[in-house]
């Protein structure tokens, strides 16, 4: 799916996944060696992650109900656990880096297939 910023008018991910069961979300990035610049993964409902078994670092999205940005982990490490974040609805995981310039706290995202 395409995730678009449209607080800021910019492109996010063109090739997002979603994890939306229990082990699609458990499981989330873990069999993947890296992601391409373009892709990324929406885990919902999610409020914490864990970088458990991961290759690679990514920046964790954690959204609310309205797709608007709460806050922002950029290069979350792999053998890491993020906090709890309060109202969180989602997380979008993106390439390490790629929220840079294209995502603030504030934000409100749109997805679409």
């Amino acid at each position: 799916m395409l995730v678009f910023n449209k607080t800021r008018n910019l492109p996010v991910s063109a090739l997002a996944g979603r994890a939306d069961t229990f082990s699609s979300r458990l499981f989330g990035l873990i069999p993947r060696r890296c992601l391409g610049a373009e892709e990324g993964l929406w885990l919902e409902p999610c409020a914490m992650i864990h970088m458990c078994f991961m290759r690679f670092p990514i920046d964790a999205v954690f959204l609310d109900g309205d797709l608007k940005v709460l806050r922002i982990i950029a290069d979350l490490k792999p053998w890491r656990f993020s906090s709890w974040v309060r109202g969180a609805r989602g997380v979008l995981e993106l390439p390490s880096g790629r929220s840079a310039g294209r995502l603030a706290a504030g934000d409100v995202l749109e997805f679409s297939d």
